[in-house]
């Protein structure tokens, strides 16, 4: 045990040598030690990072493309500003950072190296907003400097990076924060309370169907989240959202997934392709040309930047080096006994899910149409049938804000009162976006290999079942 956690934390070194055969060894050796750390919800009593903090805290940026600039830099620039401040910006692109620190409107120094803005700045907390698989680089460093992080999700790509994580966040007796803010929009809140409530009795099983529209489905696969090298594939960096759900939902980790997943609309599948959409010779008959030179904002930020490192911010839906999958179903078994059976489409023409969680006394079911084409409503519907009772509607309005209200909630959390009460478990930690996106990580391997995969298998994580509500 003392050997194991005086390993220096380099994440080549550890994913190379943390086998699958030695962490079950290490589980074996200290298994009582190291399920002590992880029993306790890392947030769930307040997040409070700094008390007594007198100042306001230092926040630096890396990766400075619309999410890390918008959701996490003027956002919260101009909600925040009384308590917290930009001390740094990091981008491997100069002229994205040029941009962002006008559009943030902060006065602060940008940094082409990560490391020496760490040195120089010395900031509270890191806030990373870069590509997936490059999340847990700056993770790891502002750990092992000694600073809280805040991640977007999913947290990382693969098991041997969620180790690392896991191993360098225990290291270094600062947090991770992952940033799931759907869990923060009042339909999901609804949800989740009917269900600690025993509205249904026992759930037992739980039908969960994602679509994403020919507008926002397609978008993933004209960026880099189309090369699963990048992100883990839409089962890791869209999906790691809704298990998270899942997750929290039913207060179990999940044990067993199997899956399967194929790229059968975008990629090569296409009739026709170009490089981008900026010179297609198609661009009169493709149904998916975007001009994104009509977005001014965008323009600005990706179009006239491309010359420092190549990114195509409407590169073709139908290039051929896409591989990430457009169509996926996925079986999971809970510890809990809790059977899932989700799927994710990604040219669907509307966007939104349906769930129903089937318990023992009941039903409780929703439809959201994200996109609404049919109808604009201010509130969502939740349906709850009893086993030989009645059924009931129940509305929920929307709440103010990005993703139903979440985003502005989860801020507030992060910076506006971080002692809030948190009676829901909405505050995430490193175990929830572990949790979250091994299930998309297992799936991935389940659709390689043919077969289930055991998320025991994947990390030295103790799988555990809350015992409260389902």
């Amino acid at each position: 045990m003392l050997l194991f956690l005086n390993l220096t934390i380099q994440i080549d070194a550890t994913m190379n040598t943390f086998t699958n055969s030695s962490r079950r060894n290490f589980i074996k050796r200290s298994g009582t030690a190291l399920a002590g750390s992880f029993l306790v919800h890392p947030l769930a009593q307040a997040l409070s990072l700094f008390p007594g903090l007198d100042r306001k805290m230092k926040l630096v940026l890396v990766g400075t493309g619309i999410r890390g600039l918008s959701m996490w830099g003027r956002d919260v620039v101009k909600a925040y500003s009384d308590r917290v401040e930009f001390v740094g910006l990091s981008d491997k692109n100069e002229g994205r950072m040029q941009l962002g620190k006008a559009y943030l409107e902060v006065d602060c120094p940008l940094y082409l190296d990560f490391d020496q803005m760490l040195r120089e700045t010395s900031p509270d907390v890191v806030i990373v907003t870069t590509m997936d698989s490059t999340h847990h680089e700056f993770i790891i460093k502002g750990l092992n400097a000694g600073m809280h992080v805040i991640t977007e999700k999913p947290m990382t790509t693969d098991e041997q990076k969620v180790q690392a994580i896991l191993d360098a966040e225990r290291l270094s007796g600062k947090q991770v924060l992952v940033t799931f803010n759907y869990r923060y929009s009042p339909h999901r809140q609804k949800l989740y309370e009917l269900l600690q409530e025993g509205a249904i009795g026992k759930v037992t099983s739980v039908d969960f169907h994602w679509y994403l529209d020919t507008s926002h489905g397609a978008d993933y696969f004209r960026r880099w989240h189309g090369i699963q090298a990048h992100s883990g594939s839409l089962l890791v960096h869209k999906a790691s959202h809704h298990f998270d759900l899942l997750n929290w939902w039913l207060n179990s980790d999940p044990e067993e997934v199997f899956a399967y997943g194929s790229l059968e609309f975008y990629g090569k599948n296409g009739p026709f392709r170009s490089k981008s959409c900026r010179g297609c010779p198609h661009a009169s008959s493709c149904d998916f040309y975007w001009d994104i030179t009509k977005n001014e904002y965008l323009t600005k930020l990706y179009v006239d930047n491309e010359k420092y490192d190549g990114y195509l911010r409407d590169g073709c839906v139908f290039r051929e080096e896409i591989d990430s999958f457009d169509k996926m179903a996925v079986q999971i078994r809970y510890k809990n006994k809790v059977q899932v059976s989700y799927s994710l489409t990604t040219y669907s023409p509307y966007e939104g899910y349906r769930i129903a969680f089937n318990g023992t006394e009941g039903r409780l079911e929703a439809w959201i149409k994200e996109s609404q084409p049919w109808e604009e409503k201010n509130e969502d519907e939740l349906v709850l049938v009893k086993n030989f009772g009645e059924r009931s509607i129940i509305p929920v309005p929307h709440g103010l804000g990005g993703h139903g209200g979440g985003d502005t909630r989860l801020k507030d959390k992060l910076f506006l009162d971080p002692n809030q009460a948190d009676p829901w478990r909405q505050s995430a930690g490193s175990r929830d976006g572990a949790m979250s996106c091994l299930i998309g990580i297992a799936a991935r391997h389940s659709i390689e290999q043919g077969k289930p995969i055991q998320i025991q298998d994947l990390t030295t994580i103790p799988l555990q079942v809350s015992g409260r509500g389902v």
